[in-house]
């Protein structure tokens, strides 16, 4: 079970659950649109959180973004 609290996009202090609800709000369905969305700063500063993880461990903007396709979260 993913925690809800955990910060995912350091840089812009965004936790999974403030990335969850801005992927549901705005319908994004790619991570080029996670990404490029004006609403909310993800992704833009020191890039970890795209793919590995800011600690390489895999917890990243593309891992919410599935896992929020996939009905999970």
């Amino acid at each position: 079970m993913i925690d809800h609290d955990r910060l995912i996009c350091y840089c812009n202090d965004k936790t999974v659950a403030d990335i969850v609800d801005l992927i549901k709000a705005n319908q994004i369905q790619t991570l080029d649109d996670l990404i490029n969305q004006v609403d909310v700063s993800v992704g833009d500063k020191c890039e970890a959180c795209l793919d590995e993880g800011y600690e390489n461990d895999g917890y990243s903007l593309a891992m919410v973004l599935s896992l929020v396709k996939q009905g999970r979260l």
